[in-house]
């Protein structure tokens, strides 16, 4: 059973007086200026760097396996890290955990933009996935405890506003920055945001804790779930070079579960354990869990594609592919704020179930875009997607964490966070999986049929290789009525992949809309808001 907790008690060293607001301090939407700060350095982070990685390469001499570790060193940190983080928040407070995350990650991109060799940019980007697992989940644990429940659901709606923003703007801000500064101006943009962000936190965010807030550490239940999530997570990252069926990718599968089996025996048999499993008995915030990785499945998933669909098929570059991505954007800043009012009047069920829908409906219509698709047409299904997504970022997380005991808001925000994480990787390796299906079983019959060079088994997989994202294989010098021939080839194999592939996001979503229905509000949203004013 969930158990109502009170602010109005304290911590023996918190004070009587700890969990109210005096002055400034404590303000509800001061706090959520300030924690917004911060979760903007860490989701802009998770987009922008794609676009410095070519300067990078040529700047550092970097292969192409150390380009990946820059992305896959910190999504690889960010995801192990996120619950342990958010339990470091429930046991020391999350405005100490957020302000070390804000430090950390402003001094970790500092020491990127200074970095000489691409070892140091790899290993500082680990430490900014480990900082940002830190203030992630403290941000959803502050805000739980600051606003009151008839609050929580708006002010969820701007952090997700600012997620979505922030993620969608990364290519726009980066590709500015690459193209009229440096790569390095992509790292030290954090230092000033972190500076300012450090400071506010220091002056307004205010520490609650709950009185039964956890005092110990489960270290070995620590140990095993990093493991369980580092090999799961990692080899979703190298299943698409390793393949489903070699022996590595199943190891790593295999050794995932049996450490998430371990990891659920200890924590039975732990006083404290890392995540309480009673937790999960709460079956609107198991369906929120499963809500949310569907969701980034069908979402981070189909937008990997959109990005090499904009870039490679229409041959915008990476400031003009986000720009047509502004409706996308657009809808989840108008959307989520509204969808936090309609959750906060209606609940999260009938929300949660039509942005789902909605969801859905986008990702079969982008399902039938076309190499010659006009921008008109993109953006009502861009747009459509962003509507969609609003009520559910929205929605799933005060499910997720307004379902759960105040005491561990923290680990609920790290689930929340982590559940993000292994949908995002997920729908990534399961779409490209399809996507390189369905061009190894077409390419060579298009190719055959449009009467083009034979190639050898070689050339055939590289250029294989090169249509599953949407790229040309035009060899050099090639006359011109050749390089039209191949291009439309290659455009033609990657957008019917493309097509499978969104279709398959579709069927998640709607998947997804029914699971939506078994949610709703957080039997304890109002436990945290005891000592909020606003």
């Amino acid at each position: 059973m969930t158990r109502q907790i009170s602010l109005d008690k304290q911590l023996p060293d918190q004070g009587a007086a700890a969990g109210r607001p005096s002055g400034l301090r404590g303000h509800p939407w001061l706090t959520l200026f300030a924690v917004a700060l911060g979760v903007m350095m860490v989701t802009l982070d998770g987009t922008i760097v794609a676009v410095a990685n070519p300067a990078i390469t040529d700047e550092l001499h970097a292969s192409l396996a150390q380009v990946q570790w820059i992305t896959n060193g910190y999504l690889l940190a960010l995801a192990v890290s996120l619950i342990t983080a958010g339990k470091l928040g429930d046991r020391f407070g999350h405005r100490q955990t957020f302000l070390i995350g804000i430090a950390g990650f402003a001094a970790s991109s500092a020491a990127i933009g200074l970095s000489s060799s691409v070892e140091f940019v790899i290993g500082f980007r680990v430490a900014q996935g480990v900082f940002g697992a830190l203030l992630m989940p403290a941000a959803l644990g502050l805000l739980r405890a600051t606003f009151p429940a008839e609050k929580l659901n708006m002010a969820i709606g701007i952090w997700s506003m600012v997620i979505g923003a922030s993620t969608a703007g990364g290519p726009i801000v980066g590709g500015l920055l690459v193209e009229h500064v440096n790569w390095q101006s992509v790292f030290f943009i954090n230092v000033p945001v972190g500076v300012i962000a450090l400071g506010f936190g220091l002056f307004i965010l205010l520490d609650h804790r709950a009185e039964n807030a956890p005092r110990s550490f489960d270290v070995v239940g620590i140990l095993l779930l990093s493991a369980a999530m580092f090999s799961l997570i990692w080899s979703l990252i190298k299943a698409s070079e390793w393949g489903w069926g070699d022996s590595k990718t199943l190891l790593f599968l295999a050794g995932s579960l049996i450490c998430f089996a371990l990891f659920a025996f200890w924590e039975t048999r732990v006083a404290e354990p890392l995540v309480p499993l009673g937790m999960f008995r709460s079956l609107p915030l198991s369906a929120g869990v499963v809500l949310m990785v569907l969701m980034a499945f069908a979402f981070m998933g189909g937008l990997f594609f959109v990005t090499f669909y904009l870039q490679n098929v229409h041959g915008m570059s990476p400031v003009d592919s986000g720009l047509h991505l502004l409706p996308l954007t657009g809808m989840m800043i108008v959307g989520s704020p509204l969808a936090g009012l309609a959750i906060t009047k209606i609940g999260p069920r009938l929300p949660l179930i039509a942005g789902m829908v909605a969801t859905a409906v986008a990702c079969f219509g982008m399902s039938r875009l076309t190499p010659d698709t006009g921008t008109v047409t993109m953006s009502v299904w861009f747009g459509l997607m962003g509507l969609g997504l609003a009520p559910v970022m929205v929605g799933a997380t005060e499910v997720i964490v307004g379902n759960a005991p105040l005491e561990i808001s923290g680990v609920a925000g790290g689930l929340q966070q982590a559940a993000m994480q292994v949908g995002g990787s997920l729908g990534t390796a399961v779409l490209g999986a399809v996507m390189a299906n369905e061009v190894s079983s077409s390419f060579a019959d298009k190719w055959s049929a449009a009467r083009l060079p034979p190639l050898t088994p070689e050339q055939a997989e590289q250029a294989a290789g090169a249509v599953t994202v949407g790229a040309a294989p035009v060899p050099e010098g090639a006359p011109e009525a050749l390089a039209r021939a191949i291009t439309s080839v290659a455009h033609d194999t990657f957008v019917s992949g493309m097509h499978t592939a969104f279709v398959v996001a579709g069927c998640v979503a709607v998947v997804a809309a029914v699971v939506a229905g078994f949610t709703r509000r957080g039997e304890n949203a109002a436990a945290g808001a005891g000592a909020a004013h606003i």
